[in-house]
């Protein structure tokens, strides 16, 4: 039947696609390396240094679950090339709609799968450390700066990455003046490197009595978590510290303290805070990765060759920089500058449905148009 063949052809478009995948993807080298690693995880002396352990057991995981996911996309492929040549021998047109949404189910997997082998950069695999700032422009921009944690939240969640509340400093009367939000996962970094930058909400204002519309800011920076195994050498006497008391939201956001801690690297006048832990101690630890993954970040985008060499922040986020604009009124449309990327499903955005702004942006970058 004709339908039955052109689904086929459809389909079979995406077999040397399939096939490619796997050598982008190495999976040769990966199942070597799971091989090594699970080795590794039979040693008598594994389990005395846990952290290490838990890292390979980490490591070994992940790396199962693309090898995983690739092979499903596989005996997905080769289902639904079942099915179809079932339903044309057997003429049964009831089955065209099944086959055709298996049809477009392995075409989204591939296209996934295949975003993922643009994730290469040295620290995309690594967590990510996201630092939001509410603009000026008080209440409004504090309650814009909250709307995009949630954001973020609601698609790290979406996505099964892990979340944690690092610092948490309140707005005047609504939203957050700023915070700290480590995301945890596998590609993490990868995924949401893009989302740097400036973003500019424009809406009718729920703070003002005469309901007029408002233009608000809000930053957000994006630095990968760097590994306990990179080694950074920072200057005692280039570190200013300042203990003071949590005055987070509280709640599952922050837990209450009295040890949070602030570090300034003097230098640079970068300013890393951590209120999340319970002891000083182990919010100095957790503010001095943040510093360091500041420093290597800037380091890498500056493409300077030590550590030592930054003087200053010369390509910080500014407010003309804006990367994506969020309407409100009057029409909704969110578009990134960037990309052209667009959409009219506003709240949708608002509650996490990232994923077509993001992949733009990996697809925007790998043809080398990201600084």
């Amino acid at each position: 039947m004709v339908q039955f063949e052109e689904l086929m052809l459809r389909l079979e478009n995406s077999k040397s696609d399939i096939d490619d995948l796997a050598d982008a993807l190495g999976l040769k080298s990966m199942l070597s390396e799971i091989q090594q690693l699970e080795l590794r995880a039979t040693e008598p002396n594994f389990w005395d240094d846990i952290e290490k352990s838990q890292k390979v057991l980490q490591k070994t995981g992940a790396l199962k679950g693309i090898v995983e996911e690739y092979e499903k996309l596989k005996s997905h492929y080769d289902d639904t090339h079942a099915l179809i040549e079932l339903a044309d021998e057997e003429e049964d047109e009831s089955l065209y709609d099944e086959a055709l949404s298996e049809v477009e189910a392995v075409e989204s997997e591939l296209a996934s799968q295949k975003l993922k082998t643009l994730l290469t950069g040295e620290y995309d695999k690594n967590n990510a450390i996201l630092t939001f700032h509410a603009g000026s422009g008080g209440t409004e921009a504090q309650d814009w700066a909250e709307m995009l944690y949630r954001m973020y939240t609601r698609w790290a969640t979406d996505h099964n990455f892990k979340l944690k509340a690092v610092d948490y400093l309140d707005g005047d009367e609504a939203g957050l003046k700023s915070a700290v939000l480590l995301v945890e996962g596998e590609n993490a970094y990868g995924y949401l490197k893009g989302e740097a930058g400036v973003h500019r909400l424009v809406r009718v204002s729920p703070f003002d009595s005469q309901g007029r519309r408002h233009t608000s800011f809000a930053s957000l920076e994006v630095m990968p978590e760097i590994n306990d195994d990179i080694h950074v050498e920072i200057a005692p006497e280039d570190i200013k510290m300042d203990v003071y008391r949590a005055s987070g939201a509280g709640g599952q956001k922050v837990n209450k303290t009295s040890s949070a801690v602030r570090l300034t690297h003097i230098p640079t006048g970068i300013v890393v805070a951590s209120q999340v832990e319970r002891s000083q101690y182990q919010n100095r630890d957790v503010a001095m990765k943040m510093l360091i993954s500041k420093l290597m970040e800037i380091k890498e985008r500056e493409h300077l060759d030590k550590i030592e060499d930054i003087k200053g922040v010369q390509k910080e986020i500014t407010w003309g920089s804006q990367i994506r604009s969020y309407v409100f009124m009057p029409y909704t449309m969110v578009k990134d500058h960037r990309t052209s990327f667009e959409t009219a499903a506003v709240d949708k955005v608002m509650d996490g449905d990232l994923d077509g702004f993001i992949n733009a942006y990996l697809k925007y970058a790998s043809q080398g148009n990201a600084d």
